[in-house]
This record gives C-alpha cells, sequence and structure tokens, in this order.
C-alpha cells in the first residue's frame, strides 16, 4: 500500500480557514485526470485509507447538513460477492454465459470500490434536486481525496445504477439511487490528457 497521511480531524466549532493559498491544491486541479478501468491495477487503498478517503469526501457542500448519502465500500471478496448479486439479477432474465461471467467480475476490475449511494428524499426546507447535488459533489470529492493521497480512479455509473432490481441486491432501499461507483488502484499507465471545453466559450458574464 502507498503511504498515506491524512490531516487530523477538526473537532466541531474548530477554525476552519480553507481560504489560504494551496498552490499544490491548484496543480492537482489543473492536472486531474481519470485513470480508464482497464488501467486500474494494485496497489489499491486498504481499509484504513479508504476510511481516511471516505473522511474527506463528506466534507462536501451540504445544504441543511443531512447528509444525504452513504457509502458502500466493496473491498476484497466483498467486489466477487457483489458481482455474484448483480449476476443472479441478470440470471433470472435469462442472461447468457459470457454476460454472467462479465457481470460477477464487474468490481474485481480495481482493487477497490466504492459506491456512493444518494438517500435524498423529499424535505420541508431542502429541495431533493440539492441533496442529489451533494451527492454528485461527494464522487468528486473522493476522487480528488484519492488523487491526493496517490491513488488512481475512475467515477463510472454503467447499467446497475438505473436498474431497481440491480439496487436492491445491492442492499439499497427504494428510494436510494447510486451516484456513482468509485473505482481506486494504481495506473498500470500514465494517463494522457483530454480535449477539454473552452470556460471561455461557456461563460456569460452579466
Amino acid at each position: 500500500m502507498l503511504p498515506t497521511r491524512f490531516p487530523e480531524t477538526l473537532l466541531e466549532n474548530a477554525p476552519a480557514n480553507a481560504t489560504c493559498p494551496q498552490p499544490a491544491l491548484l496543480d492537482l486541479l489543473a492536472r486531474r485526470r481519470s485513470t480508464k478501468i482497464a488501467q486500474l491495477t494494485g496497489p489499491g487503498p486498504d481499509r484504513a485509507v479508504i476510511e481516511g478517503l471516505l473522511g474527506l469526501a463528506a466534507r462536501t457542500p451540504d445544504h441543511g447538513k443531512l447528509a444525504p448519502w452513504r457509502f458502500l465500500a466493496l473491498l476484497g471478496e466483498g467486489r466477487a460477492r457483489a458481482g455474484a448479486c448483480l449476476a443472479e439479477v441478470l440470471a433470472q432474465r435469462q442472461a447468457g454465459d459470457e454476460a454472467l461471467a462479465a457481470e460477477r467480475q464487474r468490481f474485481l476490475r480495481a482493487p477497490a470500490v466504492i459506491g456512493v449511494i444518494s438517500t435524498a428524499a423529499p424535505h420541508a426546507k431542502i429541495p431533493e434536486w440539492e441533496q442529489l447535488l451533494s451527492a454528485g459533489a461527494v464522487c468528486f470529492n473522493l476522487l480528488l481525496a484519492a488523487h491526493g493521497a496517490g491513488y488512481a480512479g475512475c467515477w463510472l455509473t454503467e447499467w446497475p445504477v438505473y436498474d431497481a432490481q440491480a439496487r436492491a441486491a445491492l442492499g439499497l432501499a427504494a428510494h436510494e439511487r447510486i451516484a456513482g461507483f468509485i473505482y481506486l488502484g494504481s495506473a498500470s499507465e500514465v494517463p494522457l490528457e483530454r480535449p477539454r471545453p473552452d470556460s471561455r466559450a461557456l461563460t456569460s458574464w452579466f
């Protein structure tokens, strides 16, 4: 495993000033690149590192402090068990052997996989849309934390995210949704930069 040191957790009401120059953070944002799933390999983060990453991922904008999300951590044999659950869903639909075999391997494509589960629900004051946005922010926060700890990763959805039976097979409640699966490990190849949108062409000044 890569050596990882996480900052001390702040106590409630402790000063939390992030408005100071952070050149390393700007450099990370300028270079941040997802790694293709086929190029993820070991080593990956162990349970202790994942717990540290999730602590950082949870420091995300969250209107109303609802924490309208939770994590589904797939590590070790848990990845195979989760894939078997999805294969069983497809078996009930008469899927072929090749499809079932691929499903059993789904979460074995990386050393660790974190499902970010949106628990958004109707609220008297906080729109569900804002709760969903918070779950998306958690996904990206988790990727950034992983990159900062020296790991490669990618954020995928794929068919289980949109399938009610698949979600139930993974233990989700009926109202829960999957914001994404964050696959984590090391890059077997250095990712190459891809075309980026021109932010100037996408900006209106009012």
